[in-house]
Parts: C-alpha cells; structure tokens; sequence
C-alpha cells in the first residue's frame, strides 16, 4: 500500500510550526510496510486542499490530512473533504459528549462551533481524541483510504500510535504478524551508517528499515513483517548480525535508552564511581551523570574550572604542565583526569578541556577537545577530537564522547579510530 500526507495549516507555511507531525507519521507508517510516496504542505485553503487530494489520489491508495479539524474558521478539512467526496457529515454522540462535559466541568461557556469538532464524515470510522476534543477518522470511499488526523502533537501522536495504526493493521495486514527492534549508535553519522550498511539491509522484501539520526545519536530501526513471529524475530536477528558486524563499536544500546542512560546503567551495574574536571563543558558532563535516579550510588563530586589559576589551585595541575603545553593539551587533560579522581576518591576520572568556540585558543581551532579517562593503578587514555567552529555543538560532543570512552572503558572494547579520534598523541 501507498500513501500520501497532506498537512494543513498556514502557520506550517509561514514557519510559526515547525511540521514534526509528516515526520513521526511516515515513521509510523513505514513500520507497518506502508510506503509514503510524498509529503505536501498547504495552507487553510479549500481549492489547495482539493488540488493536493486529486494528485496524491493519483498516486497512492491511503491519503492522510492533518491539521484543520478544530473549531476555528480556517478549519476547513471535514468541510472540503465532505464537499469533494460528496459525502454527509454526522454528529458523532459520544465526541460531543466529551466536549460538553469538558465545558460543564471546566466552569465555561461551550461556543456553538465547538460541535464542529464532533462532525465525523457519514460513513467513517471515528478515532478517538484521549487528549483533546476534535474526533478523527478513518473513510473508504472508492479505492481510497482517507484519514484526517487533529494538528496538535500532543492529540495527533497519542491517535496515530493508540488507534490509527490498529484500524490500518486490521484493515489491511492482519492476517500477518510486525514485528521491529530499534538499535541505537554513537560516533558515526548517518550517512557513513547508510554508506556501509546499504547492501545488507535493502535485499528483504518484507523488511523495512529505517535508519534516522537525532542529537548526534544514529537510530536503526528494523521492521519485519511475517507469517509468524518467529519467523519475524529471525529475520531481525539475521539483519541485526550483518549490521553489528560491521558496526558493532559504535552500537550501544536499544530500544529509547540513550547513550547517557546506558552509561549510568553500567556504572551501576559494575558499582563504579565517576567524577570530572570540566572545563570547555561546564559541568554538562556532570549533569548528564546526575540526570535521573540513583545518581548518588555513582557521583559524589566533580570541579569545574575554566581559569589557568584555578585549574592549578583547585585540581592542582601542575603550573609546568600548563605553561609548557598549555591548558588546551593532552597533559592538561591527563591531570585533570587523574587529579579529579584522587580528589573524590572515585573509580574513574574524566578531564575535559579544549576549545568550544568561536575562537582560538593558544593555538587551537574551534572545535579541538581533549578528553582523559582516568582509572585507579592504570595508565590514563586520553583522546583528541576536531568536531567543528559551533560553540555549543562542540560542548555537547565533548559530553558525549566522554561518555562513550566510559562505555568503551568499562565493556573492555577497543578505541574507535577514525578521523575525529586519535588514541595515540
């Protein structure tokens, strides 16, 4: 199956809402073995809306519009699609049920266009709103699947992912069974990802992937669709090994644990203590640590320092390190490292320096940080990254990367050696 998604709205045009809602749908839908042919944007206008419904009729059996279903006067999309389909609109009872009830106990007076809310297409199948008022729906009409699905994120996420889906899988794919397995990678970008993966995962008819980066973070999700699920687990598995295998230093996790969570979960696990002496990242590192629970049971403190002179006061590197090799240096890191460390009795130290940006710094581009990890009775690893001249992008890579060595660190796996990182100085 095919489908096409219009959303509906001008402030989507002016760019007063960023359209998040084409994305999560198309994410949806390919989970299911859907294919999106297209993606259109139009404004609150019935002869646009009808010129977008007659080409994407053209190439795709299921049409989904988005946005327009509430009671303002731009909203228009029930109105245009009754009036192009020929189709009656009802009242649907029990939408305007809630929407009554909402207005009696909230203590408002109800406006009579509130009702509009409640008018499902005579025919349709009504998608419950556990968040809002205006009902969706879902209408076969011809050899076409229409869906209109509310604007807001906060009522379209909950329908798509509570209802729709279930109405499409029953219509359309129940005889057979979905399942996905969403695996999560650090420290390399989507598009490397895709360059070294794409032969293994697009030779399976019944297996879509989709591969999707987000906060530096790079998501692989397979999604299987089979007669059994045994028979989908083994496909998932048969990808998984052909994608592990050659990527299997930059896999760090499933499902929606981030990076930071999986670090934390094994600090944990093996009862491990950290601490930092933050510089460029001003105690971001740290924060990511403490974010959450039991982030007492793994930190007890850490120091920020930005200064030549407190970084010599306060984590006591050595006045020579820093006028010898300077702040910005794999020795600065070293000491900061070590020196957090033994100051809070912890397992492992981490020393962030380098430069954030826009400027240089004694010498050093924008975007040239220097991590140390330090660990009792051993010899401190330091790495060297160049990321780029974006000041606050160079601090979140910096947490990140930190985070990864640990990882790397307490799992026994070997240094990533790429372009960005060099283990050796």
């Amino acid at each position: 199956m095919k489908a096409e998604i219009i959303s509906i709205g001008t402030e989507l045009l002016t760019g007063k809402v960023v359209n998040s809602n084409a994305a999560f749908i198309s994410n949806e839908l390919t989970s299911l073995g859907i294919d999106v042919c297209s993606q259109v944007t139009v404004g609150s206008y019935t002869q646009d809306i009808i010129a977008s419904l007659k080409k994407s009729e053209e190439r795709g059996e299921l049409i989904i519009l988005i946005g327009g279903l509430g009671p303002s006067e731009d909203d228009i999309t029930k109105q245009t699609l009754s009036s192009y389909l020929e189709t009656d609109l009802i009242l649907h009872k029990e939408t305007e049920e809630r929407i009554i009830t909402y207005h009696k106990n909230s203590e408002l007076k109800m406006p009579e266009n509130n009702q509009l809310q409640a008018l499902i297409l005579a025919g349709s199948t009504p998608l419950k709103n556990d968040t809002g008022i205006a009902v969706g729906m879902i209408l076969t009409k011809g050899s076409h699947q229409y869906v209109l699905l509310p604007g807001p994120a906060d009522e379209f996420r909950p329908m798509v992912k509570n209802y729709l889906k279930e109405e499409l899988i029953k219509r359309f794919i129940d005889t057979q069974v979905f399942e996905s397995r969403k695996l999560r990678f650090f420290g390399i970008t989507e598009a490397e990802l895709v360059e070294r993966i794409g032969e293994d995962i697009n030779k399976y008819e019944q297996v879509v992937v989709t591969i999707n980066s987000c906060e530096e973070e790079v998501t692989v999700k397979i999604n299987v669709r089979a007669d059994t699920r045994k028979e989908a687990e083994n496909y998932i598995d048969e990808i998984q090994m052909k994608v592990l295998n050659k990527l299997n230093s930059y896999f760090f996790g499933y499902g929606e644990k981030k990076l930071t969570d999986v670090v934390k979960d094994l600090l944990l696990e093996r009862s491990l203590t950290i601490t930092a002496a933050e510089s460029l990242t001003g105690g971001a590192f740290m924060s990511a640590i403490t974010s959450g629970e039991s982030a007492g049971s793994i930190f007890e403190g850490g120091v920020v320092a930005y200064s030549e002179d407190k970084k010599h006061q306060v984590l006591n590197i050595n006045q020579e390190t820093i006028d010898e090799f300077g702040v910005v240096s794999k020795q600065c890191a070293v000491e900061m490292a070590e020196n957090a460390r033994r100051i809070f009795d912890a397992d492992i130290g981490i020393g962030l320096t380098g430069v954030a940006g826009p400027g240089s710094l004694e010498g050093q581009i924008p975007g040239t940080v220097f991590i140390g990890l330090s660990y009792k009775g051993e010899d401190t690893n330091v790495q060297r990254f160049h990321f780029d001249y974006r000041r606050n992008k160079n601090r979140k890579l910096a947490v990140l990367n930190a985070l990864d060595m640990v990882r790397h660190f307490i799992l026994n796996l070997p240094t990533k050696n790429d372009a960005k990182c060099d283990k050796n100085l």
